[in-house]
C-alpha cells in the first residue's frame, strides 16, 4: 500500500501521534510519500522507519498512491484538494484541530483506523466541487473548491452590490458584506455560520448564502448543482476579494464570475463507523440538554 502524507505545522504535543502513524505505515509494504514542506516541519520531531519519498505536487503521486492522509484540521484537508486534483486519490482526514467535519478521524483513532483501512472496512464518499471561471483565469488551473466560492468586501464601510443570475435568469441583487456559493460539503462551513441550511453530502444542490444582508427578508436559497451561477459585482471600492476555500485573490469590480459544477469529484474516505448524521449530532451537540 502506497500512501502520501500532507500537513502543515503541528504542535509538539501531537508529535507522538505522528510517530505512531509513521511507525504503523512503515511496518507495511509500500512507499510513503510526504509533502516536502510537511517533512521539513516534522523531521526534527519524529523518526522514520523507512526513507520517505518527497513530493510537491500531484504529478509526483498521481497513479502511484493508494491514499493520501491529510494531517491537521478541515483547513488542511481543503489544501489537499490542489494536491489531489482529478487524480481520484482518496483522502483520509486525521483531525489534529477542533471541529473536524471533514477530518473525521481523531488522532487517538489513528492506529485502529489504519487497521480498518487495511481490512477495507471503509466507504468512498464522492464530493462535488465548484468551478470558478473568470476572464483572467484568476486561480489558474486550480480554479475549483470543495467547500465554497466566497465574495466579500474590501473594507468595513461600504456594502457590495452583487447581481446574481441562475442560468442567465435574474435571481436577485444582494446588498451585503458578501456572498457564499457552497457545495453540500461546504454547507457546514462558512455558509452555516451565516444561517445557511445544512445539505447532506449526496444532495445534488448548491446553496447561495448572503453575508450580513442589508435586506432582512433575503434568505439563503438552494439551487440544483446543474445550475450556472453568474455574479456581477458593484462597490464604492474598486476591488473586493474572492475566495476558493482557503485561497484568496483580489478582483476588480468589472470581473464577471461564472460558477458551475466541476467535471470531477473528490474522494473522501469514510470509516464504516462514521456517519454524516452522527457527525452532525456530535459536532453541533444536537440532542444535548444545555439548559442548565
Amino acid at each position: 500500500m502506497n500512501v502520501a502524507l500532507f500537513g502543515k505545522t503541528i504542535n509538539h504535543s501531537d508529535a507522538p501521534y505522528i510517530q505512531d502513524l509513521l511507525d504503523k505505515l512503515g511496518s507495511l509494504q509500500g512507499l510513503i510519500f510526504i509533502h516536502t514542506q510537511f517533512f521539513n516541519n516534522i523531521k526534527e520531531l519524529v523518526t522514520f522507519r523507512k526513507e520517505p519519498v518527497l513530493f510537491t505536487n500531484q504529478e509526483i503521486i498521481k497513479g502511484k498512491t493508494d491514499f493520501l492522509f491529510s494531517i491537521g484540521g478541515d483547513g488542511t484537508l481543503l489544501d489537499t484538494i490542489t494536491m489531489v486534483g482529478n487524480s481520484g486519490i482518496p483522502i483520509i482526514g486525521i483531525n489534529m484541530g477542533r471541529m473536524g467535519f471533514l477530518s473525521s478521524i481523531a488522532k487517538s483513532e489513528i492506529l485502529p483506523a489504519i487497521d480498518e483501512i487495511i481490512k477495507q472496512k471503509f466507504t468512498i464518499d464522492q464530493r462535488t466541487l465548484l468551478k470558478l471561471e473568470t476572464p483572467n483565469h484568476l486561480f489558474g488551473e486550480y480554479n475549483y473548491a470543495l467547500n465554497d466560492v466566497t465574495i466579500y468586501k474590501n473594507t468595513s464601510v461600504s456594502l457590495l452590490t452583487i447581481k446574481t443570475y441562475i442560468n442567465n435568469e435574474f435571481l436577485n441583487t444582494y446588498w451585503a458584506d458578501g456572498l457564499i456559493v457552497a457545495t453540500p460539503t461546504g454547507s457546514t462551513a462558512y455558509s452555516l455560520s451565516c444561517t445557511g441550511p445544512i445539505l447532506t453530502p449526496d444532495s445534488a444542490n448548491f446553496v447561495i448564502t448572503p453575508i450580513a444582508s442589508h435586506n432582512l427578508t433575503v434568505r439563503p436559497i438552494v439551487v440544483p448543482d446543474t445550475s450556472k451561477i453568474s455574479l456581477m459585482i458593484e462597490s464604492r471600492d474598486s476591488e473586493c476579494f474572492v475566495g476558493l476555500d482557503s485561497r484568496i485573490e483580489k478582483i476588480d469590480n468589472s470581473v464577471r464570475l461564472e460558477i458551475s459544477k466541476e467535471n470531477f469529484k473528490i474522494n473522501l474516505l469514510r470509516l464504516s463507523n462514521k456517519f454524516f448524521f452522527k457527525t452532525i449530532r456530535e459536532k453541533l451537540k444536537w440532542g444535548l440538554d444545555l439548559r442548565n
